[in-house]
């Protein structure tokens, strides 16, 4: 009852941290993926810059920490892998990257406790 309990708060802090980003930069596409156990937003490049820039990134790294998240990391990223395809990278860096590249873009997404292994938050990077 306990750990549903911390997935549920977990999913909220990090979902209303999400939702005020993206209304405070415009407002990002909603994605959702029902199948997959999770919902997300497609964010432009204005809006990913922005949340790149602003204090987002930190908020959520507070409540959900790096070992929580996963990265879908486009294969040009200059981010590394571990041997084991772990990244190994800040939620920043990840949206800066993005952010650094005219086209660059990003879908986060809020997975529901457990539908993603220990992950709760997912970030997929995209660019030309």
């Amino acid at each position: 009852m306990r750990t549903l309990i911390v997935g549920a708060t977990l999913t909220a802090l990090v979902g209303t941290a999400l939702t005020c980003a993206a209304t405070a930069a415009s407002a990002g596409a909603l994605v959702a993926q029902p199948d997959q156990g999770r919902i997300g937003i497609s964010l432009s490049h204005a809006e990913t810059a922005a949340l790149a820039d602003g204090p987002v990134p930190a908020m959520v790294t507070k409540v959900v920490p790096l070992n929580r998240m996963g990265a879908g990391l486009h294969p040009g990223s200059q981010i590394q892998r571990d041997q084991h395809g772990g990244v190994h990278a800040s939620l920043r860096e990840v949206l800066l990257e993005s952010a650094a590249h005219p086209d660059g873009n990003v879908v986060v997404f809020l997975d529901a406790p457990g539908t993603h292994g220990p992950r709760v938050l997912d970030i997929y990077e995209h660019w030309n």
